[in-house]
């Protein structure tokens, strides 16, 4: 689903400026998971301190990364914005070594190694090809940046409210903000939509801001973190191998070994290492 997501998301920018998109999709998403969530028994509403981890987390995991890359997908093919978008996992431990103390290990300086070669494969493919858009590069790896930094803040933050209202209410946060950002910046979209720009924004609301954000909860409270998370390698292989179905956008070499790069590095810092007794007892 949400692989899936990134040509669609390129798709809808054909007919509509990238943060109104934004806006539209997430306002709907983020009413569609509180009424589901609600019905569920969860406890919605955030009390007293609860609201400043709203801001806080905020700001960072949906305002910044969600801002940053429609802006990026705007500018860039979108299987390569979802390979560049999902450099994500290793900012967050290349943030916590530098920043935090943690350790630094051979598995995340090959991941390092792996995603700068991606990141200097696209990059030098944007500048050479004629319309390049080397600044939707930049789009992306600054919100990929924020993405881990709320990552690291959420990992540091303790907080009483659930989850899955935490979510809620930083997609509402996110919302307003986009909706005021994107008064001033860009023209009142028209909402005369084709049957397809339609389809596109219900998938968005229900799809990428619904279902998928239900699954993933479910991944998360049910599975092995590491296993929940080994996940999000599927979602820039699928944004990429889907988006000559969905928009028409074929990928270069480039795209395929960046890919393949940046499975690689997220597999390095995602897997856990075996245990020797593991190992022996196989």
């Amino acid at each position: 689903m949400w692989g899936v997501n990134w040509p669609m998301m390129k798709l809808s920018l054909r007919e509509i400026t990238p943060l109104y998109f934004r806006a539209l999709t997430m306002s709907g998403g983020a009413l569609w998971l509180m009424i589901y969530f609600r019905t569920r028994g969860v406890r919605m509403w955030p009390r007293g301190d609860e609201w400043r981890a709203v801001v806080t987390l905020g700001l960072p995991n949906m305002l910044g990364w969600h801002w940053l890359s429609i802006l990026g997908v705007k500018e860039l093919a979108s299987g390569r914005a979802a390979i560049l978008g999902f450099t994500m996992p290793i900012w967050t431990v290349l943030i916590g070594i530098a920043f935090f103390g943690e350790r630094l290990t051979r598995r995340v300086a090959f991941a390092a190694v792996a995603v700068a070669l991606a990141i200097g494969l696209l990059v030098s493919d944007e500048f050479s090809a004629l319309s390049g858009r080397p600044m939707g590069v930049v789009w992306m790896e600054m919100g990929a940046v924020l993405w881990a930094v709320g990552t690291l803040l959420m990992r540091r933050t303790r907080f009483t409210l659930p989850v899955q209202a935490l979510t809620v209410w930083m997609m509402v946060l996110a919302a307003l903000c986009l909706w005021v950002i994107a008064f001033f910046s860009e023209p009142v979209p028209v909402f005369r939509f084709s049957a397809g720009m339609w389809a596109s924004l219900a998938y968005g609301v229900f799809i990428n801001y619904g279902f998928a954000q239900i699954i993933w909860f479910g991944l998360a409270r049910d599975l092995p973190p590491a296993t929940s998370a080994m996940s999000i390698m599927a979602v820039p292989m699928i944004g990429t191998l889907s988006a000559p179905l969905v928009v028409g956008e074929w990928p270069r070499w480039q795209d395929f070994v960046a890919m393949v790069c940046v499975m690689a590095a997220i597999a390095a810092v995602l897997l856990p290492a075996r245990r020797p007794s593991a190992m022996r007892q196989r």
